[in-house]
Order: C-alpha cells, then structure tokens, then sequence
C-alpha cells in the first residue's frame, strides 16, 4: 500500500512540474530566442565593394569585391603603375566563428588578401593573422559597397 502511495504522489509531482514548465499564455512575448546579433546576421553584407588597397611595390591595388548569399565571390584586381592586367577568381568563401570576418577561399594570400572584417557598407582588409591592421594608415584598408 505505502509503495502503491508512494508511486502515484511521485507521478502527482512529475506532471505538476511538467505542467509548470509548459504553462504560459501562448504568447511571442513567453518565448525568449537567442538571437546572434553578428554583421553575417544582422548586416545587408551581399553586394559589391571596391576600392585601392595599399600595396608594397605600387601605388595601390584596385580592388573589386562580390559577395553573394550563396557564400561565393568574385574578385578582381589591378596593381595600378604595374601593368594593364586585371586578374579575376571566383570562388566561395566562409565566415569565421563569432560572424564577422570572412576568409575567401582558394586564392594565394601572398599575391591578394584573403582575410576581411564585414563592417556595414564596407569590407576591412586584415593582416594574414586575421587582425585589423593598425596605425596611421589603417583607414587605406577599407573597400566600401558600391
């Protein structure tokens, strides 16, 4: 008889607690979603940027920027003083962790940047190590959306 008791108060028990923890009105206002709050969630990031990025032996790298929802690019650039050749690749790219930063994927770091901070209305060209470049002329570093 005490087990019999004992059984039915602990089934009593686990059906008010699971009523408790499904109890509510219903409403959107009950529900708390984690949101990530990133630029690859909450910036218009897909679109075209261009600018002239610094360059060690010319006067600048002309640079034009594609990025598509699908998570693929195409860029093209031209060392400007150095010749008329402009050099194009296509490919995809991902972002890292935290949604930021972006890393275009199969090109040679040595000869274009690779890695770049999504700003809104503007892409962040970032040392080889993924940190923004710092100093007088950090601001050369930014492509704007067209």
């Amino acid at each position: 008889m005490i087990r019999k008791t004992i059984c039915i108060l602990s089934t009593a028990c686990l059906l008010l607690g699971v009523n408790a923890c499904t109890s509510g009105s219903g409403n959107a206002e009950d529900v708390q979603v984690a949101t990530d709050d990133s630029p690859k969630t909450s910036l218009d990031w897909a679109g075209t940027y261009a600018g002239i990025l610094p360059c060690a032996d010319c006067d600048g790298i002309e640079t034009e920027i594609t990025l598509k929802e699908d998570n693929t690019y195409r860029i093209t650039w031209r060392y400007t003083e150095k010749n008329d050749e402009v050099y194009t690749e296509n490919g995809t790219f991902i972002w890292n962790a935290d949604g930021n930063k972006i890393i275009l994927e199969n090109l040679d770091a040595q000869k274009v940047p690779t890695l770049y901070k999504v700003c809104e209305n503007s892409l962040l060209q970032l040392d080889l190590k993924g940190n923004e470049i710092t100093g007088e002329l950090a601001e050369n570093y930014r492509i704007n959306k067209k």
